[in-house]
């Protein structure tokens, strides 16, 4: 993990590697700056939801599980606000036109609700044109 002091902005980074077992540099990076920011119990619990979908979905289905792509997660603390930003090297997807997992057609499927969780437990969520980046932002 790398980390640098920007006036009163705090930034950490981590490169995962494509693999599920990286997914633990990534929680323990969340518990540090929860400890470090006194995070809420609420605020922490979303944002360990949010980070861990969307970095699994960056390495099972942005980079197809190959270990030699990378998933990049910044973290940018100012004030009483973090935002998290996921990059992976893959070609992203159309989060414009997901099905909705409210429908009652999809009600019974096992997945298609990460996007919508995500975007009900952040503050804000942004994905960028390709959708192969996602920025978090939570109040903490």
């Amino acid at each position: 993990m790398q980390e640098a002091n920007v006036g009163d902005t705090k930034l950490y980074t981590l490169q995962l590697p494509s693999k599920p077992e990286s997914i633990v540099e990534l929680e323990n990076l969340i518990e540090d700056i929860a400890d470090t920011y006194e995070v809420s119990d609420d605020t922490f619990a979303n944002m360990m939801t949010c980070l861990n979908e969307v970095v699994m979905n960056a390495i099972v289905h942005g980079n197809k599980l190959d270990e030699n792509k990378k998933v990049i997660v910044n973290a940018e603390i100012e004030g009483k606000r973090v935002i998290w930003t996921v990059t992976d090297e893959g070609a992203g997807f159309d989060y414009n036109n997901l099905p909705d997992p409210t429908a009652e057609a999809n009600l019974e499927n096992l997945t298609g609700r990460g996007v919508f969780i995500v975007k009900q437990l952040s503050d804000q969520c942004i994905f960028n044109a390709n959708g192969n980046e996602v920025e978090l932002h939570f109040k903490i």
